[in-house]
């Protein structure tokens, strides 16, 4: 099977990387690494509720991209409603991380076709409102936090978990303004 929307990224996900444990639900998505003036990054800790034998992780925002949706105007959606926080098109980096991802969600394998982009805010930690999430990220999405980049790779160092998974190793090359093709994760 390979990435076939309009974002994936063309990575061949060999049929072994892909159980046939759940029904399997293919998507495209974005996720976005949300920079605040000073330079920390917004994660969600988060769960999957119905799984708690995957533990706990940190993930970026984001979700998935609406057929006839540009990344960007899926970026700008799924950033408002996870999070109240309102940006324009100036604030949003190119779709320069590429990745497809499998993971257990809510009885279903998903694949996801995933970009990741980074967003730069004006302003200092701006409080997050959760209001506009669904309500399986209600569930799921425990707390969040600002944290600075370094915090990042000693969270990763002490075994802490991240979604995507290697985030702590590929956010610096990412906010350098580095192109990133990834290989498959299985997550979950």
């Amino acid at each position: 099977m390979t990435g076939s929307g309009a974002y994936g990224s063309g990575v061949d996900v060999p049929e072994v990387c892909l159980p046939r444990d759940l029904p399997i639900v293919e998507r495209d998505a974005v996720r976005l690494v949300v920079q605040e003036a000073g330079g920390a990054v917004l994660l969600f800790w988060a769960r999957e509720l119905t799984l708690p034998e995957v533990g706990r992780w940190w993930e970026l925002p984001g979700g998935g991209i609406d057929p006839g949706e540009s990344y960007a105007e899926a970026a700008v959606r799924e950033l408002f409603e996870e999070t109240g926080i309102r940006i324009g098109p100036d604030q949003l980096g190119p779709p320069a991380w590429r990745r497809s991802a499998t993971y257990r969600h809510r009885g279903t394998r998903r694949l996801q076709h995933e970009v990741v982009a980074a967003v730069r805010l004006d302003d200092a930690a701006p409080v997050i409102d959760t209001s506009g999430q669904l309500q399986h990220e209600l569930e799921d999405y425990t707390a969040w936090r600002w944290v600075p980049v370094a915090e990042i790779q000693e969270m990763a160092a002490r075994g802490e978990r991240f979604y995507p998974g290697r985030l702590p190793e590929l956010l610096p090359r990412l906010l350098a303004g580095e192109t990133i093709d990834e290989p498959f994760e299985r997550f979950s």
